[in-house]
């Protein structure tokens, strides 16, 4: 069986949604679905079981995981542990170390005891301002400056993971800025892409944030925007790779601006690009970051050799096939 923790998420659905197309069914989903909608994002997939995170917990750490589930002889071949708060504005420092620290370290035991992959959701957000670059060095890990507390619940589980001495035997993921279909329900973590589509049709145009950077014109800010269906093939090549661990950025290895990806979405919708350019609130000017670019080539050097999908590509299958369409992965 194949454990995926925030499998109801935005990333945890599209791990099943590939795992399916892999052939895959044996999947036991974890995640807290609350008021939300993201229980719309498992109406297509196909999976053995579902249970709430809290309850999943207590199976975890009573040991009755077995006897609740019938692992049988197999038992757990991985966990991909996707579930956490991802809200990067989420100032409750207690929940956050609840949520993705501890919660983490309990998954991580769980894997390793049961002789089971072990694949978790690090961040990008990690690297903070991104001064000293973006390469996934080990050795560096102590380093990094984090500028919210999200980042820093990451970077705590990760440090963790190096004093244990287990980051051999385990594969962190530090995600950039991925978009994609099944987001729908993160509404203000959502990307810009979704946020961008409506606010076309409603208004026929879109607002990015004004820079407060001499060197970076307005709506030149630059990030590594990824697309999931390419996050989803570099996460799960490490479940055919088991001698590939340690932590690995997971990205599209370039920078593109805030404008391109406006351009890109304008041009998916066949309109010509309006943008105004907005204040950035207050609390987020001084943890904004204005550059990341992922350094993926330690997970070239793993192997992996799929090339990944142009933005403006990614842009237009996603605003075309999915928001257009008003469909999920696997619809």
């Amino acid at each position: 069986m194949i454990i995926v923790t925030g499998g109801a998420g935005f990333i945890g659905s599209a791990m099943v949604w590939k795992l399916n197309q892999m052939g895959r069914q044996d999947i036991l989903i974890v995640d807290s679905l609350g008021c939300s909608e993201k229980w719309k994002n498992l109406i297509p997939l196909r999976y053995s079981d579902y249970i709430e995170k809290d309850d999943f917990l207590e199976l975890v750490l009573t040991d009755q995981l077995d006897q609740r589930f019938d692992l049988g002889e197999q038992g757990i071949e991985a966990v991909l542990h996707m579930g956490a708060c991802s809200a990067t504005t989420e100032l409750d420092a207690r929940y956050l170390i609840h949520n993705n620290f501890e919660y983490t370290k309990h998954m991580a035991r769980l894997a390793l005891r049961s002789n089971a992959r072990f694949i978790y959701a690090s961040s990008a957000a990690t690297y903070g301002d991104g001064e000293d670059g973006f390469a996934d060095d080990e050795n560096a890990l102590d380093s990094l400056r984090p500028l919210n507390m999200y980042g820093y619940s990451k970077q705590m589980f990760d440090q963790w993971a190096k004093r244990e001495g287990i980051l051999d035997r385990i594969v962190g993921l530090k995600f950039f800025n991925v978009f994609g279909p099944n987001e729908y329900h993160k509404g203000d973590m959502s990307s810009l892409v979704i946020k961008a589509y409506h606010q076309i049709l409603e208004t026929g145009k879109i607002g990015l944030f004004k820079s407060y950077r001499p060197e970076y014109a307005h709506g030149e800010q630059k990030r590594d925007f990824v697309y999931i269906k390419d996050v989803v093939e570099m996460s799960l090549f490490f479940l055919d790779n088991p001698e590939a661990n340690g932590i690995y950025n997971i990205g599209s290895s370039g920078a593109s601006t805030w404008n391109e990806l406006a351009e890109a979405i304008f041009a998916a919708l066949e309109r010509d690009p309006v943008i105004d350019y907005i204040e950035m609130p207050e609390h987020l000017k001084q943890k904004y970051q204005y550059y990341t670019c992922s350094d993926v080539s330690k997970l070239r050097q793993a192997g992996f050799k799929q090339s990944q999908t142009a933005l403006t590509d990614a842009v237009r299958d996603y605003v075309v096939n999915y928001l257009m369409a008003s469909k999920h992965l696997g619809d």
